[in-house]
């Protein structure tokens, strides 16, 4: 398994990441996992080389740091554990948002939960529209100070809100966002206009979420056929993805094609194209069985030759916005 530097850092993740939206009973219907199935799993990307696993205080509502906890118990100094805070936790007033008394509590209780003395990326799931910018990336510094945490990582942000969060930090000497974790996979490549600009010139390392988007990019959608059941399209969060589906089947028809060439699964060279995106540090992958999990671990065996790419790049190239056209055209006269 590939390794690389995560940011700005001396720290080394695989290029794929163990996401666990899976493990507990999920509030929008992705899994069900319960403690056997997580420890496979778990043990499964260990074997194959995977050191990196991303999980959210959010998940589940706790429970999803909580079964991870219980299956690294015995192996947490080999791998680099990543959390989140922000999301609302209860019905409490304060059991939400960025701020320091939030913050503090949930980095305690994610702690508590995990059965670890240190997270090893804390991030910022979503802005928080209404605590100050300075307030929550004070607290973050002080739990860097304290040894409860050692990098921190920044999700879902806007690329203003990211240069403004580093100025903020670096202004005042704090820690400084290592991490973007997004929305980024061939169907939804948004972040390619702004964020991922940002993120190289910033050398901040690019999390993918959603990589095979929702199982959109996997094969198991076809044209003129149902939607197959059980599926994530067809659970609580089915309109959450806004889809172009004819641009959908096309991106497929390719993948399809490619990775029948290689022997593996869609999702696998779905996968691989994003781990060959040079902005990308690891992709975060997740799935509600272990044979999805082995599909999906192929992807890093995959190697795309410069042609694959290119046709998956422009099966899949949406139209560039101002300015960055103009930028791309007027602008390179220098």
């Amino acid at each position: 398994m590939e390794m690389r530097f995560l940011g700005d850092t001396g720290v080394r993740v695989s290029v794929l990441c163990l996401g666990t939206m899976t493990f507990g009973k999920n509030q929008w219907d992705f899994g069900d996992l319960k403690l056997p199935a997580v420890k496979e799993m778990v043990h499964a990307c260990l074997d194959a080389g995977i050191n990196f696993i991303d999980t959210a205080d959010v998940y589940s509502l706790g429970e999803s740091e909580d079964l991870l906890g219980q299956a690294i118990l015995g192996i947490r100094k080999d791998l680099i554990i990543a959390t989140k805070v922000r999301m609302r936790m209860s019905d409490k007033p304060n059991e939400i948002g960025l701020s320091r008394h939030h913050i503090l509590n949930s980095c305690d209780a994610s702690l508590k939960r995990l059965r670890t003395d240190y997270i090893d990326l804390y991030q910022v799931h979503i802005w928080d529209p209404v605590t100050p910018l300075e307030e929550t990336l004070r607290a973050l510094e002080d739990l860097v100070r304290w040894g409860k945490v050692r990098y921190i990582g920044v999700s879902n942000y806007a690329a203003w809100q990211v240069m403004k969060a580093l100025w903020v930090s670096d202004k005042n000497g704090w820690v400084r966002f290592q991490s973007l974790q997004a929305l980024y996979n061939l169907a939804f490549r948004d972040i390619e206009v702004e964020l991922v600009p940002l993120c190289q010139d910033q050398h901040l390392g690019i999390l993918p979420w959603s990589p095979l988007a929702f199982g959109l990019l996997t094969g198991k959608y076809r044209r003129g056929e149902p939607l197959p059941q059980g599926t994530r399209m067809q659970g609580p969060l089915k309109d959450f993805l806004p889809t172009d589906w004819e641009r959908l089947f096309k991106i497929v028809d390719v993948l399809r094609e490619i990775a029948s060439g290689h022997g593996v699964p869609v999702a696998a060279v779905a996968l691989a194209w994003l781990i060959h995106k040079p902005a990308v540090t690891s992709v975060i992958i997740g799935a509600r069985t272990m044979e999805q999990l082995r599909e999906n671990l192929k992807a890093a065996e995959v190697k795309l030759s410069a042609e694959e790419m290119k046709r998956l790049d422009e099966v899949s190239a949406v139209p560039t916005p101002y300015p960055q056209w103009m930028i791309a055209t007027v602008g390179q006269d220098r």
